[in-house]
């Protein structure tokens, strides 16, 4: 096909314009007949370079995982201690006033294991001393024991050594968290027998829920026996149970003078 002249293409070009044609759709002309180049690979950019001062991305921490060694790593109760006050990642530390960590005599041949400190425990910084703990101490003086007993001690913690906001339930969370240090707990006094007070206790070392069907049933945790019995606070609430709670006592008593 010929090319138009001047005049030819100048007529086409006046005609597109009246079509409405305003604009060309490319700024250079394009030549359709040429065979394109084979496209190339983009190259891949380098890494860029760290930037001075940038914050680190944020590892995910296996809190679990961490208190086992923190407690694996406690040689005596007082580095045990220690680690709980150095281990961060429980939230629940940062609501409470005091560690609660433990109370009556290390070595003693029964150890209680509460469930969490409260409000009157988080202020003074030991294990039952609020109304429930006041019934416990009646409870033990009952069976010729006590946290200060000359012959016949008892050692008391908790689950939890920080207090829940509100005195609410500890959750899975916290209890996975706190399960290694108990267990490191009761390794290192080394008592003789168990008692597991509430269905928080309960579910935490024996891995059962269920106080009410559980209690006064001698059972085994860590190598130890363990006797399930309701907790004080509870018995407050609910006096008709105390009638169960001392057939357990009488129950601890009867096994302890056994062994």
């Amino acid at each position: 096909m010929e090319s138009p002249d001047y005049h030819h293409a100048l007529a086409l070009l006046n005609w597109q314009i009246e079509l409405g044609a305003t604009e060309a759709i490319c700024d250079a002309p394009v030549d359709r007949y040429t065979v394109p180049e084979k496209t190339q690979a983009p190259q891949k950019l380098a890494d860029p370079a760290p930037v001075r001062g940038a914050v680190p991305a944020v590892l995910e921490v296996d809190a679990v995982a961490e208190a086992k060694a923190h407690a694996a790593a406690a040689q005596d109760l007082d580095g045990l201690r220690s680690a709980l006050g150095a281990f961060d990642h429980c939230t629940l530390k940062r609501g409470a006033r005091n560690l609660v960590f433990s109370d009556g005599q290390a070595g003693a041949p029964v150890m209680i294991v509460g469930e969490a400190p409260g409000r009157d425990e988080d202020r003074e910084g030991r294990p039952f001393v609020g109304r429930a703990g006041q019934l416990l101490d009646r409870m033990l003086a009952a069976i010729d024991m006590g946290r200060d007993h000359a012959t016949h001690p008892v050692y008391i913690t908790n689950v939890l050594p920080w207090r829940p906001p509100q005195n609410r339930d500890p959750n899975p969370d916290e209890i996975a968290m706190m399960r290694p240090f108990v267990e490191r707990h009761i390794a290192l006094a080394a008592p003789k027998a168990l008692v597991v007070m509430g269905n928080i206790s309960a579910h935490a070392l024996l891995g059962k829920k269920g106080i009410t069907r559980l209690r006064g049933h001698w059972t085994e945790a860590l190598g130890l026996p363990v006797l399930p019995m309701f907790h004080p606070a509870y018995l407050l609430r609910n006096p008709a149970a105390k009638r169960e709670a001392w057939a357990d006592l009488l129950s601890l008593k009867a096994r302890l003078h056994d062994g």
